[in-house]
């Protein structure tokens, strides 16, 4: 909900360091890589209840996911390869986060953090599924056009997700309530995501079936007044 307000306010701040790492013959590939690897650092320090390392390290994995893409446009190497490595790592970070405070107290967490990976699930399947469908119909991103692929808007994004996983490491003791409460929210993007989203390609199926209808009456109209 929040990812076409923040994104434009973040975007002005990252280009002097992408930049300098386009000057260092750093590629945004390689970016997605070392930020995926530093996330999945939270993962042990989580299990072990150090809760402000794993901040750092989800911190920084969000900081190189933002720096990849912007990368990958400034060097113009933006490539439907570079999009689907970043959207399939960041889905598995984001699946790793609940999993750290699962392991971290199993007896408190285990519940919520299954019912979280589970709506996380959901949010990533209808979120991707709709990606393969707009691109058949060459639907147009009116807010995202610098994404590899069409990106739907849901309550829960990316920008409500990092504040979750911020909030889950200041305050650890109440991950339940606050996976529960979120785990919710992600239920109604699912909702909105696959109502919207089916509705939005029945309607292209509609067109796409008129305008097959009405290209041979065209083309024996031109023959007719030829």
């Amino acid at each position: 909900m929040l990812d076409k307000f923040i994104t434009p306010v973040i975007k002005p701040l990252l280009t002097p360091v992408v930049m300098l790492m386009h000057k260092r013959g750093i590629t945004a590939d390689q970016l997605t890589v070392v930020g995926f690897l530093v996330g999945l650092l939270a993962v042990p320090l989580l299990a072990f209840e150090m809760w402000y390392g794993a901040l750092v390290a989800i911190a920084l994995n969000r900081i190189l996911d933002g720096l990849d893409g912007a990368l990958a446009r400034y060097a113009n190497q933006s490539s439907s390869a570079g999009g689907f490595l970043d959207i399939t790592l960041d889905f598995l970070f984001y699946a790793a986060i609940p999993l750290g405070f699962i392991l971290a107290n199993p007896e408190q967490n285990a519940i919520a953090g299954s019912l979280l990976l589970a709506t996380f699930i959901g949010t990533g399947s209808s979120f991707l599924a709709f990606a393969i469908a707009a691109e058949k119909f060459k639907l147009e991103k009116p807010q995202f056009k610098y994404k590899s692929f069409y990106y739907l808007n849901g309550l829960t994004e990316g920008t409500e997700t990092i504040a979750l996983f911020i909030a889950f490491c200041i305050w650890p003791q109440h991950f339940a309530v606050m996976a529960s409460i979120f785990a919710i929210a992600c239920g109604i993007t699912i909702f909105t995501r696959i109502h919207g989203g089916y509705h939005t390609l029945k309607q292209q199926e509609v067109d796409a079936n008129k305008a097959a209808e009405n290209e041979p009456s065209s083309a024996n109209s031109e023959v007719i007044n030829d």
